[in-house]
């Protein structure tokens, strides 16, 4: 017989199957010599009280042992020979569209512009050894998306685009931990994630896929109304339906389609900076305990949101026992963003601080930079602001993050601040310790970065400061800056076909088309997009 049961234990009780079982026996009236395994199904952590809890929902298993794989899987066939579709882009949008593609009958050709997930890491390294910046292989670009590098957290609220525990049941079966299917906050880790990923392409290969490395599309092919293909920079052409999953990065990319007349228009975008404390001070908070954490918790993670002069301001991206890593994806750019490895276990907890930036506020005169970026970007706008027409928000971001290589000495050494002297206004005259490798500068932001920014941040600090006490302290510090939130623009397609809304055979998809924001997400409009790009040619 099979038994489910909702159960609210110690931390200690749920992180030991015989003191659950002695749990189930007391509180339950089961018999101990009948309970042949326990299944967890889900598992939360309330940390609201001073008495933590771990809530859980198990499977008892009766006189009788598990039959049931612990994921279900997906069958992948053979599509030599079946009609093709160019998936535009290997992150998770992608992967998942040629995995569907798949399903489907059809035959992905994946074209990523940067190398696979192992040779892509050398070239991480060297942007903190030596502070350069490969355009085509960096977080952003290469096998995995910005995923694969900058921690590989899998929670989404999205559950509209599609089937969640699909997206969850595929990573297990590529090799990810079926404790993502449990825990309420599923996190791959990025120690973990790139052989998921290698598994996945293994995957599309096996099937009869492509998947092609260091080939970047510079072009669609375009015949009247539709899409027929893409041009690559190897000198290459791939016919058939395009699924163009380029990411939130590919600024190459919105400016080919800004200039070619492909409908996109501006959308609104976070920014902020990155936002650290030593790992164990927050766990202390969290955990309302001097102690921390104890044997039996997970390092502790946070969340917070309020509302600054009409304007949200939040925590993004949290990373529990993290570090803040180098995200530029070219030169003269500045911009941090967060990962954890698996077992969350570094000195340091970070997330992402940003403000709500809306369309409207690109004419408001608090976000002006005045340096050369900004006539430089007034000159290819033809514009007496760049921050006007679709790239608005792009030029923004660019910006910003050129100013962040200014006050960085020209270098990916970041420009930071204490968080109180922050709020009051005042140069830190030194700067904690970080996990940030490429090394700190200390600089005035609330003095060079946009007020629009600033102000709202500041308000938003002391708030958080008085809801949750030791949280506003000159421990942590704030890392500038945090601009790749999402995308800067969405290309426009049609809500039912998912097609652009003008070009046949073109799907734009994932969070780099403005439709998605964050790996789940992406990969469920990936599923999408593939079964669109099915219906487009007529498979059933």
């Amino acid at each position: 017989m099979i038994q489910e049961y909702q159960l609210r234990v110690l931390p200690e009780i749920a992180a030991n199957e015989q003191k659950l079982k002695e749990y189930l026996t007391l509180e339950k009236g089961l018999r101990a010599q009948d309970i042949q395994a326990i299944r967890t199904l889900k598992r939360s952590i309330d940390a609201r009280q001073h008495t933590i809890f771990v809530n859980l929902n198990v499977r008892v298993y009766l006189n009788e042992m598990p039959q049931e794989d612990e994921f279900q899987q997906t069958i992948y066939k053979n599509v030599e020979g079946k009609p093709q579709v160019i998936v535009v882009g290997a992150g998770p949008g992608g992967l998942f569209a040629a995995l569907r593609l798949i399903e489907l009958g059809l035959r992905p050709i994946v074209v990523e512009r940067g190398k696979n997930v192992r040779d892509r890491k050398k070239d991480l390294a060297q942007i903190t050894r030596i502070h350069e910046v490969n355009p085509e292989s960096n977080y952003s670009f290469g096998e995995g998306g910005a995923g694969a590098y900058s921690d590989g957290k899998l929670y989404t609220r999205s559950k509209k685009r599609g089937s969640v525990d699909k997206i969850l049941n595929v990573f297990c079966q590529h090799g990810a931990s079926t404790n993502i299917l449990i825990d309420a906050h599923p996190h791959i880790g990025t120690d973990k994630l790139p052989r998921v990923i290698s598994n996945i392409r293994n995957t599309i290969l096996e099937c009869g896929g492509e998947v092609h490395f260091e080939t970047r599309m510079d072009a669609l092919i375009i015949e009247g109304d539709e899409i027929k293909g893409i041009e690559t920079n190897t000198g290459k052409t791939f016919l058939g339906p395009v699924i163009l999953a380029t990411g939130h990065s590919a600024r190459d990319v919105y400016r080919w389609l800004a200039s070619n007349q492909v409908e996109i228009e501006t959308k609104g975008i976070a920014v902020g900076i990155r936002l650290e404390h030593p790992s164990q001070l927050i766990d202390r908070i969290q955990y309302h305990n001097k102690n921390g954490k104890g044997d039996f918790l997970p390092t502790a993670e946070y969340s917070f949101v309020t509302q600054v002069d009409e304007r949200g301001v939040y925590s993004f991206c949290m990373c529990p026992g993290g570090f803040v890593i180098p995200a530029a994806s070219g030169p003269q750019q500045v911009v941090v963003n967060g990962m954890s490895p698996s077992n969350r276990g570094t000195a340091f907890s970070n997330s992402g601080m940003v403000v709500e930036l809306r369309p409207e506020d690109l004419e408001n005169e608090k976000l002006k930079i005045e340096n050369e970026k900004w006539d430089e970007l007034c000159e290819e706008s033809q514009s007496s602001s760049p921050l006007q027409g679709t790239l608005g928000m792009l030029h923004f971001q660019e910006i910003m993050e050129y100013s962040c290589w200014l006050q960085g000495n020209r270098r990916q050494t970041a420009p930071a601040q204490r968080m109180v002297d922050f709020t009051k206004k005042k140069l830190s005259y030194d700067l904690p310790d970080s996990s940030y490798a490429p090394g700190l500068v200390s600089s005035p932001l609330h003095f060079w970065m946009p007020p629009f920014i600033t102000e709202r941040l500041s308000k938003g600090f002391q708030l958080f400061g008085r809801n949750s006490h030791g949280f506003l302290t000159n421990e942590a510090v704030m890392i500038a800056v945090e601009t790749r939130t999402s995308a800067p623009v969405r290309i426009i397609r049609d809500r039912e076909s998912l097609q652009h809304i003008r070009l046949k055979g073109l799907f734009p998809c994932g969070e780099g088309a403005g439709y998605a924001g964050g790996i789940v997400s992406a990969a469920m409009d990936g599923e999408r997009c593939a079964e669109a790009a099915g219906g487009y040619l007529q498979i059933e």
